[in-house]
């Protein structure tokens, strides 16, 4: 991770050892993850969006490639979190909303990438696991030797050496604590060193990674906090400023600008991202340095949506349209206005141009005209709009919303059965298992016994007893 953690002292054995098991908890859930039905599982709150991870994507697979994993399948997941953050787990790299909506460069994101990268090929999550076991050893060892010399204190009525005993096993716990946090500060640096190399292997500048840790700087020089570099999961911003500093500038790329292209799509993820989590006025914030840039626009146009007002907010994805109309993500939001109006027709209309113009094929726009089908409520529509949605979900299979649409679909078709798997697999990747399992059970009993939906409905039966 970027962000940098601060761990508390410890005024007690109780609370020392507190302090590591609840380090060693954290540290487990960051790297135990390993689907996103987990992530959502363990309350990370994942977000969708068909433009924002066609993005992303984009930025990180120059990257991951000379990183030597292009063949590993990496895959970007979206995190609704307004803080500045990005961490991995498996093959995946989670990058928070708040990192994309406050950065105003592609390449500040970049260079997140590259970093978190950086752990991805060196291993630095499986080694975490072993630092982790080291460190659990050692405070299990000092717990009972101070245990024990607090128990001969106890027993021989001498009072220094029971002192001594619980002095030990504070110091032991320590130790551990410490051992630990400076293992993980080593491998951020490492991941920083990876990273310049990277962008310099792309062509790519590494001034935005300087300008995320000088915001990190300036962010903790606002709270007045004193911290100690001992007990802190990352370097000081400052500290890895200057260790990066020379290298960075050393690039013949350093002053390398992102393309004009490349700029505005990320000014457009900005002011898509402001308008969902923030409305209007996180728009207005965002772009107050120039307020009429697309990003901007396209920003009001969805606040203006999100608002209640969709004709207004009609108009103007329409301009944007007008001006750009091959961009597959205004038609992707015209079809969400009109299905907003009640224009399920007009509706899959937009999202079948989506589709069409769409490059990348993406499962969520495929599956959302799958839904506007489905909304129609024609007989022909509803078979079609399961083929569509099926389709999408063929790509990808751990999207709650797919198999949502899909009970739906099944539902006004009277297909209970297959209704009820569809709403057990939504239940089931939103990590909701105890409900999933409810509608498996339910699905079952219409499904023919050992057909592959019965086993699929078996098998989120079985899931409670599998994870044990």
């Amino acid at each position: 991770m970027i962000a940098f953690q601060k761990i508390s002292s410890s005024q007690s054995i109780a609370a020392a050892m507190r302090s590591l098991l609840t380090l060693l908890t954290a540290c487990a859930l960051a790297i135990g993850q390993t689907s996103v039905a987990r992530a959502q599982s363990r309350s990370v709150p994942i977000v969708r969006d068909a433009e924002i991870e066609a993005l992303v994507t984009d930025y990180a697979t120059p990257i991951v490639k000379t990183a030597g994993l292009g063949k590993q399948a990496i895959r970007i997941v979206l995190v609704n979190n307004p803080s500045f953050n990005a961490f991995v787990d498996g093959r995946r790299i989670f990058i928070n909303t708040g990192a994309l909506l406050q950065a105003e460069t592609p390449n500040e994101i970049i260079g997140v990438l590259a970093h978190e990268t950086g752990h991805l090929a060196g291993g630095h999550q499986f080694k975490l696991r072993e630092q982790l076991a080291n460190a659990k050893t050692m405070a299990v060892v000092a717990g009972l030797l101070g245990a024990g010399a607090m128990v001969a204190g106890a027993a021989s009525r001498q009072g220094g050496l029971a002192q001594a005993g619980a002095g030990v096993a504070m110091g032991g716990t320590e130790v551990a604590m410490r051992s630990l946090l400076n293992y993980q500060r080593t491998e951020e640096m490492a991941a920083d060193r990876s990273a310049i190399t990277y962008l310099a292997s792309t062509g790519q500048s590494a001034k935005g990674m300087l300008t995320t840790f000088e915001r990190f700087s300036s962010a903790l020089s606002l709270t007045g906090t004193r911290m100690d570099p001992y007990r802190i999961s990352h370097p000081l911003p400052r500290e890895r400023i200057a260790n990066l500093e020379t290298l960075a500038r050393a690039s013949p790329y350093f002053d390398k600008l992102d393309s004009p292209a490349l700029q505005q799509r990320h000014d457009l993820m900005r002011g898509k991202i402001a308008a969902y989590t923030g409305g209007g006025a996180s728009v207005l914030q965002t772009f107050r340095k120039d307020p009429r840039n697309i990003g901007a626009r396209y920003g009001d146009a969805i606040a203006t949506y999100l608002n209640g007002s969709s004709q207004s907010a009609l108009s103007k994805i329409d301009a944007l349209i007008k001006e750009q109309p091959k961009n597959p993500y205004f038609q992707e939001i015209r079809g969400e206005i009109l299905l907003k109006q009640n224009k399920a027709a007009d509706a899959a209309t937009a999202f079948q141009k989506a589709g069409t113009l769409d490059s990348r094929k993406s499962s969520l726009i495929r599956m959302s005209y799958g839904r506007a089908l489905m909304l129609t409520g024609t007989p022909a529509n509803l078979k079609a709009s399961i083929n569509e949605i099926k389709a999408g979900i063929g790509r990808d299979r751990e999207s709650p919303a797919g198999y949502g649409y899909l009970a739906q679909a099944y539902g006004q078709l009277g297909d209970m059965p297959r209704s009820d798997l569809a709403s057990a697999e939504e239940k089931y990747y939103s990590g909701k298992i105890q409900e999933a399992q409810i509608f498996a059970t339910r699905a079952q009993r219409g499904l023919k016994s050992g057909s592959p939906e019965w086993i699929q409905a078996q098998d989120i039966i079985s899931t409670k007893t599998k994870r044990k």
